[in-house]
């Protein structure tokens, strides 16, 4: 590997005048590092998440509208409730009547704010007839990566 040597005119290396200016840029990388941690979200409690795993069996003649009222459901939650952090929708392959729901929320208080939002309730309104089975699993997060927020 080949390194090139910068010369900034005016400075004398390991001059005072060098270790200050180092300690400045070193001090401006530090603290501009954490300012994108906090808005990027890494320095978030994750103790308090709350994951649940859904796994919903459709009655065949029922995916369509199903899937429509999903999407209406998911959309709404996610656009509109802080505390709802994700929700992802899968089929298993070769048979998409068995579907899984994905769900992350801030907190218990945002789960239950999520039970009882008009949009959650109309969704299970539209859909209780079209499910024929449902299986809510309660987890324990151990690690909750994302490349999105």
């Amino acid at each position: 590997m080949k390194r090139q040597q910068v010369v900034v005119p005016g400075l004398i290396h390991g001059s005072i005048h060098g270790s200050i200016l180092g300690l400045i840029l070193g001090l401006t990388l530090i603290s501009s590092c954490f300012f994108w941690a906090i808005r990027r979200g890494y320095s978030e409690q994750k103790e308090d998440r709350i994951v649940r795993i859904a796994e919903l069996e459709i009655y065949p003649d029922q995916l369509s509208a199903y899937r429509a009222a999903l999407e209406e459901e998911i959309d709404a939650s996610i656009r509109i409730e802080p505390g709802v952090l994700t929700l992802n929708a899968v089929s298993i392959k070769d048979h998409p009547e068995q579907v899984w729901l994905f769900e992350t929320y801030r907190d218990a208080a945002s789960y239950q704010a999520h039970l009882q939002s008009a949009h959650f309730k109309k969704y299970k309104q539209q859909t209780q007839q079209m499910v024929k089975s449902l299986t809510l699993i309660e987890t324990d997060p151990i690690l909750l990566g994302s490349k999105f927020r």
